[in-house]
């Protein structure tokens, strides 16, 4: 399916039900069993947010010890996101799953972005095409990296594409697989309780 064409909006309905029902989602970038420790690590602390009220510093947890590339080319640190819950999304542009879930995780970050990190991450796939995806689905607004070696895939123990890593406000895994959108919403309510 990499490289076809591009399905229309309107007709997205229609593929994603062809799609899953002929050949599902389910391929990954030689993941490995390896997850990081789930606990919070005092080994870094991350810079306050710009117009913080207070200048105490954030624990980094091990989990959010990593950086990356996002698909404009940007350096990203994933402990920017530390204390707060935060999604990472695990997705590949041609997953039609995946397709079905942007809508969900574009109306996650309209409500709870001040409360809740989201983090793509692409791999399985050009970048003209992870690039194609964000834009289709109005992904833009939330950041997004290429994956496409499969580092954190593997860093993070990941089986497929459309998983979801949650981690709570200390950086603790609380869940790791795939979720429908009723679960997504559900999870995201815990967290940010």
């Amino acid at each position: 399916m990499i490289g076809g064409p591009r399905v229309p909006r309107l007709l997205l309905p229609l593929a994603l039900t062809a799609v899953l029902a002929a050949a599902g989602c389910g391929s990954t970038p030689a993941a490995s069993p390896e997850a990081p420790a789930a606990g919070p690590s005092p080994a870094a602390a991350a810079p306050p947010a710009s117009g913080a009220a207070t200048a105490e510093a954030v624990t980094v947890p091990k989990t959010l010890t990593f950086t990356g590339t996002t698909l404009d080319g940007e350096k990203f640190d994933a402990a920017s996101m530390a204390g707060k819950p935060a999604i990472l999304w695990f997705w590949a542009p041609w997953c039609a799953t995946c397709a079905s879930e942007a809508q969900s995780l574009s109306d996650i970050h309209d409500e709870y972005a001040d409360r809740l990190g989201i983090l793509g991450i692409a791999s399985l796939g050009s970048v003209p095409e992870m690039d194609d995806f964000v834009a289709d689905f109005g992904l833009a607004k939330m950041p997004h990296l290429n994956d496409k070696a499969g580092k954190l895939w593997k860093r993070f123990g990941i089986a497929q594409q459309s998983w979801y890593v949650m981690l709570d406000r200390t950086g603790k895994v609380v869940y790791k697989g795939y979720l429908d959108d009723l679960q997504l919403t559900g999870k995201v309510r815990e967290l940010t309780a």
